[in-house]
């Protein structure tokens, strides 16, 4: 995943001393604060970045600003000293398990089947055992309500530290949602949609049970998928019913061997699975970077397919628009330019992207103000700014032409459900002001004005946050791993629900809690959220240093081992 900010850098980028106003002083670390309209600061580049390079500011039509603070360096201590002493008792836990002494709650062989090939793997799952156990209770919340702007949770607990939950009979009303990626505010049970929804359901019923090439093409399929093409400004488009399958099957069908894959190193785990079942070589470039993409470029053009030096048949370069770990969005006009020079083909994932950036909400093309024609593949997900399912590809006539006939999952897979069409169609209608009201004329700059007034008000209060200024994904850093568990918990308890995150899926020192803005979210709303969270870093602040004052080390060690310190560290 990420690597620090002094890898992160790419063409113009420079690095300035924290300077958040009253923050400056409490950090000891770097921020790479980059903005093409610095470029005059020519002293302060990495020297040997910028060779060979085609991006200059002239791409941009607006300034392109992204913090990644590098993190301080008594913070990655501490963090790492953390996971050190939680993996020292995860091995003695293990030692107590396998004699006997401590319960054990891992699948196992059963003892007949001893002598067979393990079926589950034992020390593999180390970290889930005694490391992602102790926080397990910050995922997988059962939600009974619409996930709008505020939501509510069934209420659980467990008697076993998160091996096993049981339903409480309680439920926790109007949670601040904070975590579904409802950036429009189109996942609600009433209005224009759920209306459309809700007939079209009555009319054509809840499943096809069909693929498309067989009996489960609707009208409503071929509807949204001109709609699509018009939202997009392509010539055709295509309709899947699973965002994650429209990476991982249409991948293969577009790349196969003695192909080339260039890969963002952030990419989605669908992008990577695609890449890997088309057979095709694959090579990692640094996030954002298009000194490392363009290096990559010229090798694949000088050396060509390893031993033969054959050229490549096709070099296909994946990015994503909105990075959803990171907050950072891709720097297309650059990828274009370089795209262009070394005739590559571009296949762009907008499943953040689309319907949260742009004037119109046209994603990323739209937010830079480029030519549709100049992405080669166009994919989003209507899981996000729609408040549906599935997803799209979008380009050439010719090439979603070949997509039907090629792609497993336009051959094999179940047509879309009508009602989840009809929500696409009438969301993507109010978004393009086509439903005869004046609804989407506010629905994305509201969604911009909260972004830009959450993220100016993290920062005033002196939290690091990740990505670009105009990202409605915010993620918010934590490091510690005793940080991950308390703040969601701890948010939780203050009727805000929150997606916390730790390692695997971000570096072990970059943990973060991740907020997704919504159109759907008031003033008021972000106001709460911003004031409880600073009152809740402190709280945390003053129990850990009074459970060390009071307990002492060796005392707090032991709490750690039996699982009872809720703070894990």
């Amino acid at each position: 995943m990420t690597k620090s900010s002094a890898n992160k850098l790419t063409n113009g980028d420079v690095f300035h001393r924290a300077s958040n106003g009253k923050t400056s002083s409490r950090r000891n670390g770097f921020v790479k604060n980059h903005c093409l309209f610095q470029q005059p600061q020519q002293k302060n580049r990495r020297p040997n970045e910028n060779n060979h390079v085609v991006c200059t500011a002239s791409l941009y039509n607006k300034a392109f600003v992204e913090q990644f603070e590098e993190t301080p360096l008594l913070v990655a201590v501490l963090t790492y000293v953390g996971y050190g002493i939680l993996t020292i008792f995860g091995y003695l836990r293990d030692f107590l398990r396998h004699w006997g002494m401590e319960k054990c709650h891992v699948a196992r062989e059963r003892e007949e089947q001893k002598d067979f090939v393990p079926l589950y793997q034992d020390f593999e799952n180390f970290y889930t055992r005694n490391l992602y156990m102790r926080i397990r209770d910050n995922w997988n919340r059962p939600i009974c309500s619409v996930p709008g702007a505020k939501m509510d949770l069934l209420e659980r607990a467990s008697k076993d530290y998160n091996w096993t939950f049981q339903h409480t009979g309680k439920v926790v009303k109007d949670v601040i949602n904070m975590g579904s990626y409802n950036y429009l505010g189109f996942a609600e049970n009433t209005g224009r949609c759920a209306d459309a929804a809700t007939e079209s359901t009555h009319h054509y019923g809840v499943g096809v049970g069909s693929t498309r090439r067989e009996m489960g093409n609707l009208d409503l399929h071929e509807e949204l998928e001109q709609l699509v093409a018009r939202f997009l400004g392509v010539e055709s488009s295509m309709a899947f019913g699973m965002g994650f399958a429209t990476n991982s099957m249409n991948i293969p069908a577009l790349a196969g061997k003695g192909c080339l894959i260039l890969s963002d190193e952030l990419n989605h785990a669908s992008l990577v699975l695609g890449a890997r079942l088309s057979g095709s070589i694959i090579r990692v470039f640094k996030h954002n970077n298009m000194a490392s993409l363009e290096k990559l470029l010229r090798d694949a053009i000088v050396h060509g397919q390893p031993r033969t030096r054959r050229p490549w048949k096709k070099i296909l370069i994946l990015v994503e628009g909105i990075y959803s770990m990171e907050g950072s969005i891709v720097r297309l006009p650059e990828v274009i330019a370089l795209k262009k020079r070394y005739k590559a083909f571009l296949y762009l994932d907008e499943a953040h992207s689309i319907g949260a950036l742009g004037p119109r909400g046209g994603g990323v093309v739209d937010y830079f103000g480029l030519d549709p024609k100049d992405v080669d593949i166009m994919m989003g997900t209507f899981t996000k700014s729609f408040g549906a399912a599935g997803g799209y590809i979008g380009g050439r006539r010719e090439l979603i032409d070949y997509l039907r006939s090629h792609s497993h999952s336009a051959i094999y897979a179940t047509s879309m459900s009508p009602p989840v069409s009809q929500q696409i169609i009438t969301s993507m209608k109010i978004i393009m002001g086509e439903d005869g009201t004046s609804l989407g004329e506010f629905t994305q700059p509201q969604l911009s004005e909260n972004t830009t007034y959450f993220r100016r008000k993290l920062r005033e209060m002196g939290f690091i946050i990740y990505g670009n200024d105009d990202s409605p994904v915010v993620p918010m850093m934590l490091y510690m791993p005793a940080k991950i568990g308390a703040f969601g918990r701890e948010m939780l308890k203050r009727n805000i629900g929150t997606v916390v995150v730790g390692f695997p899926a971000t570096p072990i020192i970059e943990s973060r809690a991740r907020f997704c803005v919504s159109a759907a979210h008031t003033r008021d709303i972000l106001d709460t959220v911003r004031w409880k969270e600073k009152k809740l870093h402190l709280s945390i602040e003053m129990h850990l240093k009074s459970l060390v004052l009071e307990l002492g080390p060796v005392q707090l060690m032991g709490m750690v081992m039996v699982g009872k310190l809720y703070v894990n560290c």
